[in-house]
């Protein structure tokens, strides 16, 4: 086994020890610190990948924007004890099953795609093109997604202020 495998394992079981905690903890600070090192390991698998910005979005945007704003919200309503109810099997029960075929239906789609390595050298990188793209209302433009970020982490901050204000 090389580096690379080695590499794709660890963050791969990062990434899914970490999600299984983090939709099975009680305690909502717990939930978002899994959360946090989910996020942090899929940025990783960025990296590996040599896709460095969007392994830097992933950093800054969702692993260093939303859970922080999460946590935040959480401290700031001084609802850090907060413990989730259990759920019902009459819960628990349609998720595993829905959990059990997404899971089947992804690798049933990996093991039957034929990945070919490619011969192509990769794309330079020029960062006055990416920041005239970043601030461009144009065809190529990112300032349409960038608003649509900032509402995604206003949805977030409401989110977990409601949630961590439940029960009151």
């Amino acid at each position: 086994m090389n580096a690379y495998k080695l590499m794709f394992i660890l963050f791969s079981a990062a990434i899914v020890v970490f999600s299984i905690f983090t939709v099975t903890t009680r305690k909502i600070l717990r939930a978002a610190v899994y959360l946090l090192f989910v996020l942090i390991s899929t940025s990783g698998i960025y990296f590996w990948l040599n896709y460095q910005f969007m392994a830097a979005v992933q950093l800054t945007l969702y692993a260093g924007g939303i859970v922080v704003l999460i946590i935040f919200s959480i401290l700031l309503t001084h609802q850090i004890d907060h413990k989730f109810e259990i759920p019902s099997w009459r819960k628990m029960l349609p998720a595993a099953l829905a959990s059990l075929a997404g899971m089947l239906l992804t690798i049933y789609c990996i093991l039957n795609y034929n990945f070919t390595p490619t011969d192509k050298a990769p794309v330079a990188v020029n960062m006055k093109v990416i920041g005239n793209q970043l601030l461009s209302v144009d065809y190529n433009g990112y300032a349409l997604p960038f608003e649509v970020i900032s509402i995604l982490l206003l949805a977030a901050m409401i989110g977990a202020i409601i949630i961590a204000k439940k029960g009151k």
